[in-house]
């Protein structure tokens, strides 16, 4: 969401900011939309205020037995009363009008993230670890997985397409990523949560996945939807909150299901885990004061890379130009993970800051020391990282010319002492 003072004071800025993302210039469209809406509060405003006194003054009229003045003013303040509520309906829809303008809009691109239309406007910042070689040609993963417990036929049959059904070893390996992570982000001062699955619409409108994409995800009968990250419960477990700056930066992680209809991506990564309906997945949010974001967007990141780092996963870190970024980001890094089978490296985590775009939508403030007034807070999330993509990697880069895969060292204590995940048969029912 954005700040309609900021749009009506800097309307060149606002549409440049727009520009960047690909739209066309908004700002004349909102101070317009915003005029109305303040003509008819300023209106409503002085209609009620000519209604008290004519009510102040019908009482003096009777006083004075003033019987024509008082029967003119009680006609005026009935026309009053009925003007009042023409205004409050014409203030309410140029309100809803407004601001439904205001939520579709994508949050504005920092001063630092470098232009360009997609993908290939992408900054390479760096590379970390050394790509494996092989003296065989690797495979990838959607080859290897099968013998090894990814069962997709089953998931098929059960759930359709773009699902797994994980069995043996590689079930183990995916629990045990996930609470390796978890670990690792607990060591790294982020507070554990458990969080809901299941969202109201204002908790999916407060990270800004609506209005505009709700075909992106699923939703039940009753109205709830299915989180797409946790960092949707985690960023709205502060909505409506004035925080005190002593409390600030809040740092969150958790460890959930995620789910995506994947609804633009027909035809895209049908093989495999990359892309998958339903995954796992250690997210980091963050809630911090203005002059902290920045700080808190690099710790992030290097939480997240420390996890590929003690997996031995080459990876490379990105900076997104301004039109390959999310709807709610003001600035992204994405890691992306090497995989040798494909012979590319692909998204493994995603990290922005928000800036103030989600906290206007959630109505989260804080309350700088010393200070009466408030100020929204900056958000920020990160993958730290997702569960499926990472098997993918470790199967990739840890295969074997026999077929199987052994298990990173760090990964060893929690696959109880297994350092090798072996090819076995699966039969239909049991592991």
């Amino acid at each position: 969401m954005h700040d309609i003072k900021f749009i009506r004071e800097h309307p060149e800025a606002f549409d440049a900011g727009l520009a960047r993302k690909g739209l066309a210039p908004q700002s004349a469209e909102l101070i317009a939309l915003d005029a109305q809406r303040r003509a008819a509060a300023s209106e409503s405003q002085a209609a009620q205020a000519r209604r008290n006194e004519a009510s102040k003054l019908i009482g003096q009229a009777m006083a004075q037995k003033d019987s024509t003045t008082a029967d003119a003013l009680k006609a005026e303040v009935a026309d009053l009363k009925a003007r009042l509520s023409d205004l409050e309906e014409q203030t309410k829809a140029a309100d809803a009008a407004l601001a439904d303008r205001l939520a579709i809009l994508p949050n504005l691109p920092a001063d630092d993230v470098p232009d360009g239309a997609d993908e290939s406007g992408n900054v390479e910042l760096m590379r970390w670890g050394t790509r494996p070689t092989f003296d065989f040609t690797p495979a990838e993963h959607a080859d290897i997985g099968p013998a090894l417990g990814m069962d997709f036929e089953t998931a098929a049959k059960i759930s359709g397409a773009r699902f797994t059904f994980l069995r043996g070893g590689i079930a183990r390996m995916n629990r045990a990523l996930g609470q390796l992570m978890l670990d690792m982000q607990v060591a790294a001062g982020y507070g554990e949560c458990a969080t809901p699955f299941l969202v109201r619409d204002e908790a999916v409108f407060g990270v800004g996945q609506l209005p505009k994409f709700a075909e992106d995800l699923f939703q039940t009968t009753d109205g709830r939807w299915l989180i797409s990250t946790s960092e949707v419960s985690l960023t709205n477990s502060v909505r409506e909150q004035i925080l005190s700056a002593a409390d600030l930066p809040v740092r969150l992680t958790a460890l959930t299901p995620c789910f995506r209809s994947e609804a633009g991506a027909a035809g895209r990564d049908t093989r495999g885990l990359i892309r998958q309906h339903q995954f796992e997945k250690v997210e980091l949010v963050t809630i911090a004061a203005p002059d902290q974001s920045a700080a808190e967007h690099e710790r992030m990141c290097a939480a997240s890379e420390a996890v590929l780092q003690a997996l031995g996963l080459p990876y490379r870190k990105l900076l997104l130009c301004a039109g390959d970024m999310g709807q709610a980001s003001r600035k992204t890094y994405d890691l992306e993970v090497w995989l040798p089978g494909q012979g590319a490296y692909r998204e493994i985590a995603s990290i922005s800051n928000c800036g103030d775009y989600q906290a206007r939508r959630m109505n989260t403030r804080f309350r700088p020391d010393g200070e009466k007034g408030t100020e929204f807070v900056h958000t920020l999330n990160g993958s730290a990282l997702a569960i499926g993509r990472t098997l993918v990697a470790i199967v990739e880069n840890y295969q074997q010319a026999d077929g199987t895969v052994r298990v990173p060292d760090a990964l060893v204590p929690y696959m109880g002492g297994i350092e090798v995940l072996r090819a076995r048969p699966y039969a239909p029912v049991g592991a």
